[in-house]
């Protein structure tokens, strides 16, 4: 097993996402996140502490519908 493979967790909808094929990346607070998608960057975007103080919303809980 490789030791570099460490998976990040997408705080919109709590998917495991590989840091190297994130789809999106978001800088916040000295910290990056990791995205499955643009659309999960965007909703964080636009409320970082939302998504940092309640957690994820599973399979996008909002009806996004961006998870295939």
């Amino acid at each position: 097993m490789p030791f570099w493979s460490k998976k990040a967790k997408d705080p919109v909808c709590g998917m495991e996402v590989d840091p190297k094929k994130a789809a999106a990346t978001f800088a916040h607070m000295g910290k990056t996140y990791y995205f499955c998608a643009p659309g999960c960057k965007v909703d964080f975007a636009k409320d970082p502490d939302k998504y940092l103080k309640s957690g994820p919303t599973p399979m996008g809980g909002m009806g996004m519908g961006h998870h295939h």
